[in-house]
């Protein structure tokens, strides 16, 4: 028996599209061949492909006309910060309008929405939910403090030159008109929680759980302190600090000892 001709170099190493394989040529019966497997309507896998979430996103949302990846795993390609339960999963959460049918696909969560045209995006050739919507999204999943730690990630700035954007995701306001459009959404009353304890300057969930900390501990004012960055881009920044009082005492989170990388001593030159 012939072994089937060689795909595509684009086609052979990710999902692909039954349309992708029309505009390569690729016949019936290429598709019936032993190195394919299919995933689903519309969906086909080479042979040995080990699962990877963006490529699948892209080919299962190509796949779904009107549809677009949302929730977890807008969350997971956006690199929202999530609790590491959550992280690693491989069900892809895909979400359509109303008007149209619901998503039934093995190893596929569908959800019927409502969304505004301007909840939804293309980033890397996917379909995905905007992260102020997928943060509201998220409010029926994660625990409140997890919820405010993403909204924390989305209004922070970024540090010049080290994450590919200027501006920040989103801010305190753009997240409560979200609110106001989805009043009745199941999860609102939980992000309007999170809302009110949203703060900029976090740059990373264990900070904004120590602010929260601190707030709950009855510091009043605690927030997260946001240095002078211009020009020093890899400068770190402080941990949550007490108000500018007084009496204050600076708070740093101290690295988990992983996180903790031991830099030998080297001995002291010579110089001759």
């Amino acid at each position: 028996m012939r072994p089937p001709a060689a795909l595509p170099a684009h086609l052979a190493s990710a999902p692909f599209t039954v349309y992708e394989a029309q505009a390569a040529a690729l016949g019936s019966s290429r598709l019936r061949a032993t190195d394919l497997t299919t995933a689903g309507r519309l969906l086909y896998l080479p042979a040995g492909w080990e699962f990877e979430l963006r490529g699948l996103a892209r080919a299962l949302s190509a796949a779904t006309p009107g549809a677009w990846i949302s929730h977890l795993t807008a969350a997971m390609l956006l690199g929202l910060w999530l609790p590491s339960w959550f992280r690693g999963r491989r069900e892809l959460h895909l979400s359509k309008p109303r008007a149209l049918p619901p998503v039934r696909r093995e190893g596929v969560v569908g959800h019927t929405v409502l969304a505004f045209d301007d909840e939804v995006m293309v980033r890397d050739g996917i379909r995905i939910s905007t992260p102020t919507r997928t943060w509201l999204d998220l409010a029926r999943i994660l625990p409140l403090k997890d919820l405010v730690a993403v909204g924390d990630q989305l209004v922070r700035q970024p540090r010049p030159g080290l994450e590919g954007r200027a501006k920040s995701w989103a801010t305190r306001t753009q997240l409560a008109a979200t609110l106001g459009r989805h009043p009745k959404l199941k999860g609102v009353v939980k992000a309007r929680q999170a809302l009110e304890l949203i703060r900029p300057g976090s740059d990373s969930a264990p900070e904004t759980f120590l602010r929260l900390a601190l707030t709950a501990a009855g510091t009043p004012g605690a927030r997260t302190a946001a240095p002078d960055c211009a020009g020093r881009p890899l400068l770190p920044r402080c941990g949550p600090r007490l108000p500018e009082t007084s009496g204050r005492y600076p708070v740093r989170r101290r690295p988990p000892p992983h996180a903790r990388t031991a830099v030998p001593r080297q001995p002291p030159r010579r110089i001759v």
